[in-house]
């Protein structure tokens, strides 16, 4: 047990500080069991309740696991490592297509926009208890999310889709909880639960989203959060159609107190209807992005919400940032109010180069997935060797581990980069450098 390192300190904060030093040099490995509460106690010469509070520290941080009887252990993956550092940096000549990144080509320019911002500032500043939500962004929201089946409730922005979804999480959870996610499932989200101290508990997904049986149990398990994406999920393209909105909806009816939070980053450049599961619980929040349609530096996103769960956002967030830019919120009413993106259109373009992948690599006998959205999904039986031949071959994927808790190895390709032309070549490459794969969900063995 932990080798040769000493764990240091008299006060809970100095030994948390000691563990949490040692994992981030790599001295306490991924794993590793730490010292039962008595035990570390006596070696310190503390009492056992500043051993605990230190414990309950390096959880809170997302550092350690603790697991009853079992004891604490080092996190498979601490909070301090972050899954964009399992990345393959392209070499030069080298396509990359693991960035996630939407294609500049479809993006809206800014500068009019910004422009118009800026004046509107120039004539009226916002000050000091102004409403943190511009009123024309907040209409235009509550309009869209209304056409959209949302149910009624109050609009928040917030600094990105995941900043959301802190908020919403710490706002019903605490550290220790469980959070239901999809698997695979967005890199940030599995980073971000056990950085708040939370529990991920992964739920698989196919075409249609989470499946209904994984998530029943999740929840019966004692899971007191569901995150799950609507359109364009990201690494797999799965979108939630009708009647998987009906059995998940089914599923939620019978947990009332879960929170639910749904991510429709895909808002804007996906052509899927929007099937919400919003309303099935008690609390719940629905966010959208404006990352992927008018770009990730405008850092914005809107949400809904039951009344309590936005409230207690709206509380916090004015004890911290405040709110965000009226000059960005202003732009992007200027940028919907406009009409600068073609949701139709940045749909098709994505399609159309995500369905020839799919369908070129069925044609050499591989099986990927991307129903939606930008990225393709394809699963393959030894990840490490499949990533090194890909570089070889001159084309640099995402190694599905930063999108994995459970389910099996994979690769994520973003479509964003590609012609029409680069098709075929990049098909041919991905066919000589995996392997068959049986199919089930997303690649799971049956």
């Amino acid at each position: 047990m932990l080798g040769e390192y000493r764990i240091e300190g008299r006060r809970a904060a100095d030994i948390s500080t000691s563990v949490e030093r040692a994992v981030g040099a790599g001295l306490l490995a991924p794993g590793e069991l730490l010292p039962p509460i008595r035990e570390l106690a006596v070696q310190l010469d503390v009492n056992p309740n500043t051993v605990g509070a230190a414990y309950r520290i390096l959880r809170d941080r997302g550092v350690i696991e603790t697991a009853g009887r079992r004891g604490s252990r080092v996190r498979h993956r601490p909070a301090s490592t972050s899954r964009e550092l399992i990345r393959v940096e392209a070499p030069e000549g080298a396509r990359d297509v693991s960035t996630g990144n939407p294609d500049p080509a479809l993006l809206p320019p800014l500068a009019a926009a910004l422009a118009a911002a800026a004046a509107r500032s120039a004539e009226r500043p916002v000050l000091y208890g102004e409403p943190a939500v511009d009123t024309e962004l907040e209409r235009m929201a509550r309009d869209a999310f209304t056409a959209d089946g949302v149910p009624e409730g109050p609009v928040a922005v917030t600094s990105g889709a995941l900043d959301a979804m802190e908020r919403a999480l710490v706002a019903h959870l605490r550290p220790g909880d469980a959070v239901a996610v999809e698997d695979p499932g967005w890199g940030s989200l599995l980073d971000l639960v056990p950085a708040l101290g939370l529990r991920p508990v992964p739920v698989r997904v196919d075409d249609d989203g989470p499946l209904p049986d994984d998530t029943d149990r999740a929840l019966r398990q004692g899971a007191r959060a569901l995150v799950v994406t609507d359109r364009a999920q990201n690494p797999t393209g799965a979108a939630i159609g009708a009647a998987r909105a009906r059995e998940l909806r089914a599923v939620l009816a019978d947990h009332p107190g879960v929170l639910l939070i749904e991510d429709d980053h895909g808002h804007g450049i996906v052509d899927l209807p929007l099937c919400p599961l919003a309303g099935a619980t008690d609390h719940w929040v629905v966010v959208r992005s404006a990352a992927k349609a008018y770009g990730p530096d405008l850092r914005l996103a809107v949400l809904t919400g039951d009344a309590v769960t936005v409230d207690r956002m709206r509380g916090r967030q004015r004890l911290g940032p405040g709110w965000v830019s009226h000059l960005l919120q202003d732009a992007v009413a200027h940028l919907t109010r406009s009409g600068a993106v073609d949701p139709a259109a940045v749909a098709a373009s994505y399609g159309r180069r995500r369905e020839a992948l799919v369908a070129a690599l069925r044609e050499r006998g591989v099986t990927a997935y991307g129903r939606s959205g930008m990225n393709v999904w394809l699963p393959v039986p030894d990840e490490t060797a499949a990533v090194a031949r890909l570089l070889h071959a001159g084309w640099a994927v995402a190694p599905g581990a930063r999108f994995r808790l459970a389910s099996p190895p994979a690769v994520r390709l973003t479509v964003s980069p590609l012609a029409m032309d680069d098709i075929g070549p990049v098909a041919d490459a991905l066919a000589s450098a995996t392997g068959p794969v049986r199919a089930g969900h997303y690649g799971r063995y049956d």
